[in-house]
């Protein structure tokens, strides 16, 4: 049965800035809070293919029954004004608060305003995995890939919020913290419960998936991030092309268009831009026999959201040659460990030449 919002129960107040989140905080609240409806606020970002996404995911989340919130939170210089004031009395009214992205500059400032007793965080891919370490280890909250550089102008402008927030995302005797999630937690900080995302609202809403007979690919964003590069990247992409069949490159979100572009004519793949995260994309079908991947979230996440079929996952290490000059000192051993923590994948330690 479809939850339905304004039950009795905890006031639980959303917020996700991606596709990924708020599938993963509908994954949350059906496992942990079965016909609650929640109000789910949208921090709207400019990306065009994310927004998309989020829009098709806004729909599903209002079938299931919650409340949508909208907030072109970067619709101008005013807008950041707007939407932490229109939401304060919200903050202020809510008994939990769950939240996609804890490193998220809008999430932290939020945070600041809550009197939330129960605080949670949601999936959200390797981000999460770096989230509780460094909540462990009582560390600034910094991104992965951005670990090691030195913080710029705007990092020591906003250092006190970020402060507060992970003040806060520390557990006390009036507040509790939980991490959902499908990544493996190897340290877990003191207090923090920590609970398995197995997507099982995405298998019970969706598939099983009809399967084709070749492979498809999986893009990744670690070219845009300045942590691959771009020219090591397509070599990789075409020599897993030739060798395993791929036809189809089902592209992250965050890819250049420019990018995709020379890939496709250079290698010939189908490029696809889905309109749904790939978990719920892979889950609906047609799907390849095989999905190859370089190390990302989703190593992890479909081999739980294809559960039960007969896909494949492969992962494909990435050569410490590929990395830029600008990789921080943490990206190699982050993105090994990403790999060799996946379990239920066939593991690529090299890709042959396409030539």
């Amino acid at each position: 049965m479809s939850p339905r919002a304004g039950n009795a129960g905890p006031h639980t107040l959303a917020f996700v800035e991606s596709p990924v989140q708020l599938l993963n905080v509908l994954e949350w609240a059906h496992t942990h809070a079965p016909g609650a409806g929640l109000t789910l606020v949208v921090l709207s970002p400019v990306d065009p293919m994310t927004r998309g996404q989020l829009r098709r995911m806004a729909e599903l989340a209002r079938q299931e029954g919650h409340q949508v919130r909208w907030e072109e939170a970067r619709g101008g210089a005013t807008a950041p004004f707007r939407t932490v004031g229109g939401l304060t009395a919200s903050l202020r009214r809510a008994d939990r608060i769950v939240m996609g992205d804890p490193f998220s500059r809008y999430v932290q400032l939020l945070l600041t305003i809550t009197r939330a007793r129960e605080l949670v965080v949601v999936d959200d891919g390797t981000a999460t995995m770096e989230f509780v370490t460094q909540l462990a280890r009582g560390e600034r909250l910094v991104r992965w890939h951005r670990k090691g550089t030195r913080p710029g102008p705007r990092d020591l402008l906003f250092a006190p919020v970020s402060s507060s927030a992970r003040r806060r995302l520390t557990p006390t005797r009036e507040r509790g913290v939980s991490v959902f999630s499908s990544m493996p937690i190897e340290e877990t900080p003191d207090g923090v419960t920590v609970t398995a995302n197995g997507f099982a609202w995405t298998r019970a809403r969706f598939g099983p998936p009809r399967i084709t007979k070749g492979a498809d690919m999986v893009g990744t964003s670690l070219v845009e991030t300045g942590v691959v590069d771009g020219d090591r990247y397509l070599e990789a992409v075409r020599g897993l092309t030739k060798t395993h069949g791929a036809t189809r490159y089902f592209a992250h979100r965050r890819e250049s268009a420019e990018k995709l572009h020379r890939l496709a004519v250079e290698t010939g793949l189908e490029v696809v831009r889905p309109d749904l995260p790939l978990e719920l994309i892979a889950r609906r079908g047609p799907i390849g026999r095989t999905i190859l991947s370089f190390p990302s979230t989703v190593v992890h996440t479909l081999p739980l959201a294809l559960a039960g079929t007969r896909v494949r996952v492969a992962v494909c290490d990435i050569d410490p040659d590929w990395l830029t000059r600008n990789a921080s000192p943490r990206a190699r051993g982050f993105l090994s460990g990403v790999t060799g923590t996946a379990r239920d994948v066939h593991r690529l330690s090299a890709v042959p030449s396409a030539g």
